[in-house]
């Protein structure tokens, strides 16, 4: 495999053409909901969701910005090359000098902040309902410029940034997750059906180097691909660190997550990293499928290593990275759940558009008609 493969596949969905989108959606689908009762179906989900999150994290849910300062230094970046960049608007009819403001790309670095502002203790925090926008995205079946996710945050203290609390919280979401299929089986039968396997009540911890050194030619989501025929549900650990081979498993913005803590030691080697995703096999589009990101945050030395190994000192100068030098801001550990990738995977979906509301390109439209999916626009 050339490493111009391995390197084109490191920051997100990167690009593809709608040729290969024709060629993957599925074949004979035919939804197992109409759009109507599917919505019924979502809030369903949408409500057991949250209920059971704030439940097993203990977190309250709050109001969450859908516009954020430009100079306050909490936008998402998500990769950290600099390829996905926000809407950038003013705003402040009146004001002498109008505010410099973004649309939100996640709120991955606002819910820290806002864990000191909603007074949070130990083992509290928050839940939200988060909407963005992300101009930068291929548009395919399963990536949209419309982002919603259930964006949480928790404070914890400095002796549980270890894999084995990291590895609780993630079992925890993934029974929140996996109850929530069962529970809309339960409500709505048609979702009950042996045309699809079971949702996987087990979800499998593995390292990016051990998948790695399991497929060591391979680009990141070939790796993916492959790991999920042996596992349909697995947490990703280790997600931005440099592995083996040069290459991070993906592309991870320098001032969320801890990627450089060394956590695993294995025949010799060190693993890095406490952070990770979780991937799914989706039996519908028969595909990769992530459903969420998640860290242990960054300490103020962890977050100076991280930004010096991807040239972004300046970002130091910025309230939202002032205030963790400072030790202003809390300790803490958090992540986003994709909610329409998760309605799409627990309602057997083929499209993201059967489950939520947004622009999408003629072509995309003509494909999907062709094959029997209607997209909500």
């Amino acid at each position: 495999m050339a490493n111009g493969d391995k390197k084109a596949d490191l920051a997100g969905p990167g690009v593809s053409t709608y040729e290969e989108v024709e060629k993957v959606l599925p074949i004979d689908y035919n939804p197992l909901l109409p759009p109507l009762k599917r919505m019924d179906a979502l809030y369903t989900v949408k409500q057991y969701i949250e209920d059971n999150l704030c439940k097993e994290l203990n977190l309250h849910m709050v109001q969450v910005p859908l516009i954020v300062d430009t100079d306050s230094g909490v936008n998402d970046y998500l990769d950290r090359d600099g390829s996905r960049t926000p809407v950038d608007f003013e705003c402040g009819l009146g004001l002498e000098k109008k505010i410099k403001a973004q649309v939100v790309q996640a709120a991955t670095k606002w819910k820290r902040v806002a864990l000191k502002q909603f007074d949070c203790n130990v083992g509290e925090g928050i839940c939200t309902d988060m909407k963005a926008v992300r101009k930068d995205y291929f548009l395919d079946h399963d990536h949209s410029s419309y982002v919603d996710q259930w964006d949480w945050e928790r404070v914890m203290t400095a002796d549980q940034r270890n894999l084995d609390f990291l590895k609780d919280v993630v079992r925890k979401i993934w029974k929140v997750i996996y109850g929530a299929g069962e529970y809309a089986k339960e409500k709505f039968p048609e979702l009950a059906t042996d045309k699809y396997p079971a949702f996987p009540e087990e979800l499998t911890f593995l390292h990016a180097e051990e998948i790695l050194e399991k497929y060591p030619d391979l680009p990141r989501k070939q790796r993916e691909t492959q790991i999920l025929q042996d596992y349909p549900a697995v947490f990703i650990i280790g997600i931005g660190s440099v592995l083996k081979d040069g290459y991070p498993h993906e592309m991870r913005a320098a001032d969320y997550d801890d990627w450089i803590t060394p956590t695993i030691t294995k025949n010799g080697d060190q693993y890095y990293g406490l952070n990770g995703d979780i991937l799914v096999w989706n039996p519908v589009t028969q595909r990769r499928h992530e459903l969420t990101s998640m860290g242990i945050r960054v300490t103020k030395d962890t977050l100076q290593k991280q930004l010096h190994i991807t040239n972004q000192l300046d970002f130091l100068k910025l309230p939202y990275h002032q205030a963790i030098l400072n030790d202003e801001i809390p300790l803490s550990i958090g992540g986003g759940i994709g909610q329409s990738r998760t309605y799409m995977y627990l309602l057997r979906t083929a499209h993201l558009g059967e489950v939520s509301v947004t622009v999408w390109p003629k072509i995309l439209k003509e494909i999907c008609a062709k094959k029997n999916i209607r997209v909500l626009e």
